[in-house]
């Protein structure tokens, strides 16, 4: 299809005219039509749930939410009733994940865009803007069977917005390149696990200060854009934006570990929350479009 065209038509769709994808649209979840395939991350086990490491096991799957409030009803998602909803445990340091399973057919650009916003539980009359530690997202990838040497790494590229670290309001961009190291688990050695949002190793961003709108009460939200470009032949993110700011990504590296022996093509895209404070802290979700250029 001519690309005047095919952009005249994306822009013509409200739900799409928002975003910017690359020619193929891979995924376009708008929470209004249900999950849309995002579930709980599970953490590996084997002959027993007990297996599973804590980080895992603290998490809970996401939820339906239309933002209820006490104070002046539902708030709704950007153009609908529903967002997606992750909220932690109400634990200081918690953390939740939801995640989309996917696999790739072609090693080429790929596109994720997003509207969030993020909100402590509203439990006092207090702006309570330092109860949030983080939110973030990251891609879990892995080369093809026939890939050779690196190119069949798993790659997983980490981005976290810090908001907040032990009540200081830090506000910055941050990435991961080490992971932690990784565990047996069972006892027929086809299955390990590695806890990859521990909260060591993470680094700021090269100019990733960023501050957010936070509205004036503990109820209120206002959505925010991003947008991550990744290419899928270098394993190298390409660019990132969150609103009106476009981030220097040269000093940017992913964790990459060897493949593991049965996730070819992998393509998974996570989205995260931690909570700083003990209440329960909630990442939400409008819509997702994820693209390629293939």
């Amino acid at each position: 299809m001519n690309a005047d065209l095919l952009q005249a038509l994306r822009l013509a769709d409200p739900k799409l005219s928002r975003f910017d994808p690359l020619r193929r649209i891979i995924a376009f979840d708008d929470f209004d039509r249900g999950y849309c395939g995002w579930t709980q991350l599970v953490g590996n086990y084997e002959h027993s749930l007990d297996a599973m490491l804590p980080g895992y096991a603290q998490h809970t799957q996401a939820m339906l939410s239309t933002l209820p409030t006490w104070d002046f009803g539902s708030h709704g998602s950007v153009d609908g009733s529903y967002a997606l909803k992750l909220a932690t445990r109400p634990r200081t340091g918690a953390q939740n994940v939801t995640l989309k399973r996917l696999t790739f057919r072609e090693r080429g650009p790929i596109r994720v865009e997003f509207y969030f916003t993020f909100k402590p539980e509203a439990s006092e009359m207090r702006l309570s803007e330092t109860d949030v530690r983080s939110i973030g997202f990251l891609y879990d990838l892995q080369g093809g069977d026939q890939d050779e040497g690196g190119a069949a790494d798993r790659v997983m590229p980490h981005l976290r917005f810090l908001n907040a670290l032990d009540g200081e309001h830090l506000q910055k961009w941050q990435f991961k390149r080490r992971t932690k190291s990784f565990h047996p688990i069972g006892s027929d050695a086809k299955t390990v696990s590695h806890y990859h949002l521990s909260p060591e190793d993470w680094e700021d961003l090269p100019g990733g200060h960023q501050k957010l709108c936070y509205n004036e009460i503990p109820t209120k939200v206002n959505w925010h854009y991003a947008c991550l470009d990744f290419d899928l032949a270098t394993m190298r993110a390409t660019a990132f934006r969150c609103n009106d700011r476009h981030f220097d990504l040269s000093g940017f590296e992913s964790i990459r570990i060897p493949a593991m022996r049965n996730l070819w093509c992998m393509l998974n895209l996570c989205f995260f929350v931690e909570t700083d404070v003990d209440k329960r802290a909630f990442l939400f979700l409008d819509s997702v479009c994820l693209s390629g250029d293939f």
